[in-house]
C-alpha cells in the first residue's frame, strides 16, 4: 500500500465561549475553530480524511507580550507549512508520512525559531487527517488499525529503548468504550451560583454553570483543578472547591494543574507542603492523582530543575505538559523525576502511542514506581476533534480524561444544523440533545459512553458538510472579533 496527500483545504468557524475560560495567564472568550479536510491518493484510490482543533491563544506559546492575532498567524503558518511538506510525496504508510512530515517540520522550525510545540501542532493536524483517511479507506477503526500494523507505527523509531517491541505489547487487546469525564476546575470558574456577578453573569442557557449544579447534572467523580501559584490564594479557593465536591460528589480524583506558575522546585514545594500543613485539605489531598507541569516549560527539563526535583524524595507524582514538545522530552522528564506526560492530539498521535509504550516499559522496568500517561483536552469540541481524541484515548487504555469542552461552550450550538444532525444521528451515545434542539456531550453518573466513537474509522463516522465553513483564504481576524463583539 501507499499514500500520497493531493491537498489540503482549511476551513473556519468563529466560536464564544458560553463561560470565560481562564488558564495559565490568559481569559479565553472566543476562537476560531479549524478543521482540515485532507484529500488522499490510497492504493490508487481518492479518500479524504479530516482534523480539527480550537486556535486558542497563549498554550503552544506562551509570550504575555504577543498579540492573539499574531498567535493566530503563527498557528497559520505552522499548518500551511506543514501541508506543504506532506503534500505530493508518495510513502507506504501514514506513519511514514509523519515521519517525514516532522523531520522537514523540525528543521524549518530550527532555522525559522519556531518553538517546537507550535510546530509540532501543524504536523499533528497533517498526522490526523491522514491517519483518518487510511482508516476511512481501509474500513478498519482506529484501534484496529494501530493493533493490526496498518499504520506502519514502530516505537523503537521513536524511542530507540523501545526497539524490536511491539505496540501490542503495550496497549490493551480491546478498546475501551467508556471514558470518565475529569471536569476542569478553572481559575475563574464559579462554584456556586453566588459566585456569578453583574459584570460575569450565568449564561443561564440549561446547562449547569456553577461546579455544584455541573456535579448533580453529570454525577462527577473526577475533576482537574487549576492554581495560580498563590499559596494563600490557591488555599482558599482549594478549601472551597473541596467543601462543594465533598458535599456533592459521591466520590473524588482529582489532578493539579499547576499552570507553569514555578521557575523552580522549592517554591512549589512550599506550595504542596502548605496545603498539606492545613487540616481541612489533607484528607481532600489525599484523592490526588498527579500534578500536571507546575514548573515553566523554559526550566522544567533543565539539569538544575531536575536535580532539584530528584533530591525531593517526597514528592508528588508530577508529569510534564507543555514541556513536552520534542521526541526526547519524555524519555528525558522520566530520568528527571517525572511520572510521565500528557496526551494530547494535538502534540500527535503517534507521540502518544510511542509515550504509552515508553510508560508501560517503565511499568515493566520500575514496577514500584507511579507512572502516569494523562489526557487532557484544550477545551475540544466535536463534529471532529472531541471524536477523535477520544478514539486515540480508547487505543491507548486512559480511563479517564479531561473533558471541557461541553461546559465552555454550549454543546455543537454554533456549528451548522447538517454537522449537528449527523453527530447525532451516528454517535448518539457520545452526544443528547439539549432541550433547544443541538447536540452536546452526554454524561452519566460522570461516565462518557464512547462506542460508536471507537467503531468508526478515526473516531467520526460522517464526513462533515463543509459548505457553512469559511475557507481559509476568506477568514479574517476581523470576523472573530465582530463575534466577540456578539
Amino acid at each position: 500500500m501507499s499514500i500520497t496527500v493531493e491537498k489540503t483545504d482549511l476551513f473556519l468557524r468563529n466560536l464564544t465561549l458560553r463561560i470565560p475560560f481562564r488558564f495559565g495567564i490568559v481569559l479565553m472568550t472566543h476562537t476560531p475553530h479549524l478543521i482540515v479536510r485532507l484529500t488522499a491518493r490510497i492504493d490508487g484510490r481518492t479518500v479524504r480524511g479530516y482534523a480539527a482543533d480550537n486556535l486558542i491563544p497563549k498554550w503552544f506559546t506562551k509570550d504575555p507580550n504577543k498579540a492573539y492575532r499574531d498567535e493566530i498567524d503563527d498557528m497559520f503558518a505552522v499548518i500551511e507549512h506543514a501541508t506543504g511538506v506532506a503534500e505530493k510525496v508518495e510513502v507506504p504508510t501514514v506513519f511514514a508520512l509523519w515521519q517525514h512530515t516532522w523531520r522537514a517540520q523540525e528543521t524549518w522550525a530550527r532555522e525559522e525559531n519556531v518553538p517546537p510545540l507550535l510546530a509540532g501542532f501543524g504536523v499533528s493536524l497533517v498526522e490526523r487527517a491522514s491517519i483518518d483517511a487510511w482508516c476511512r479507506h481501509g474500513g478498519k477503526p482506529f484501534a484496529r488499525a494501530v493493533l493490526d500494523g496498518d499504520l506502519g507505527f514502530q516505537p523503537g523509531d521513536v524511542h530507540p529503548e523501545l526497539a524490536g517491541r511491539r505496540t501490542t505489547e503495550f496497549l490493551p487487546a480491546r478498546s475501551l468504550r467508556t471514558i470518565t469525564a475529569r471536569h476542569t476546575v478553572g481559575l475563574a470558574d464559579a462554584l456556586t451560583a453566588d459566585d456569578f456577578t453583574t459584570d460575569a453573569p450565568s449564561p443561564n442557557d440549561g446547562l449547569p454553570a456553577a461546579l455544584d449544579e455541573i456535579i448533580r447534572a453529570y454525577g462527577l467523580t473526577h475533576f482537574k483543578i487549576k492554581l495560580s501559584g498563590d499559596v494563600e490564594r490557591d488555599r482558599t479557593r482549594l478549601r472551597r472547591i473541596a467543601e462543594v465536591i465533598g458535599r456533592e460528589a459521591s466520590a473524588c480524583r482529582f489532578t493539579l494543574d499547576g499552570n507553569e506558575n514555578f521557575h523552580a522546585v522549592a517554591p512549589f514545594r512550599a506550595l504542596w507542603e502548605g496545603l498539606h500543613a492545613d487540616p481541612l485539605l489533607t484528607r481532600f489531598l489525599g484523592g490526588l492523582i498527579f500534578v500536571e507541569q507546575p514548573f515553566y516549560r523554559g526550566v522544567a527539563l533543565s539539569d538544575t530543575l531536575t536535580a532539584e526535583l530528584l533530591a525531593w524524595q517526597e514528592r508528588p507524582p508530577i508529569i510534564i505538559d507543555e514541556s513536552d514538545a520534542e521526541l526526547d522530552s519524555l524519555p528525558r522528564a522520566l530520568a528527571g523525576g517525572y511520572a510521565g506526560t500528557s496526551h494530547k492530539n494535538c502534540k500527535g498521535v503517534f507521540r502518544g502511542l510511542a509515550s504509552a509504550c515508553l510508560i508501560g516499559h517503565r511499568r515493566e522496568t520500575h514496577p514500584d514506581g507511579s507512572w502516569h500517561l494523562s489526557a487532557e483536552d484544550l477545551t475540544n469540541l466535536g463534529p471532529v476533534a472531541v471524536q477523535q481524541d477520544l478514539a486515540a484515548l480508547a487505543a491507548l487504555g486512559i480511563e479517564h480524561a479531561e473533558r471541557n469542552g461541553h461546559h465552555y461552550f454550549a454543546g455543537l450550538s454554533q456549528f451548522p444544523a447538517a454537522v449537528q444532525e449527523a453527530a447525532l444521528r451516528d454517535h448518539g451515545d457520545l452526544y443528547a440533545r439539549h432541550r433547544d434542539g443541538f447536540p452536546t456531550v452526554r454524561v452519566v453518573g460522570g461516565e462518557i459512553e464512547i462506542g460508536s466513537v471507537v467503531d468508526a474509522p478515526f473516531g467520526v463516522a460522517f464526513e462533515p458538510d463543509l459548505s457553512q465553513f469559511i475557507p481559509r483564504a476568506e477568514w479574517r481576524y476581523e470576523s472573530l472579533l465582530a463575534c466577540a463583539a456578539d
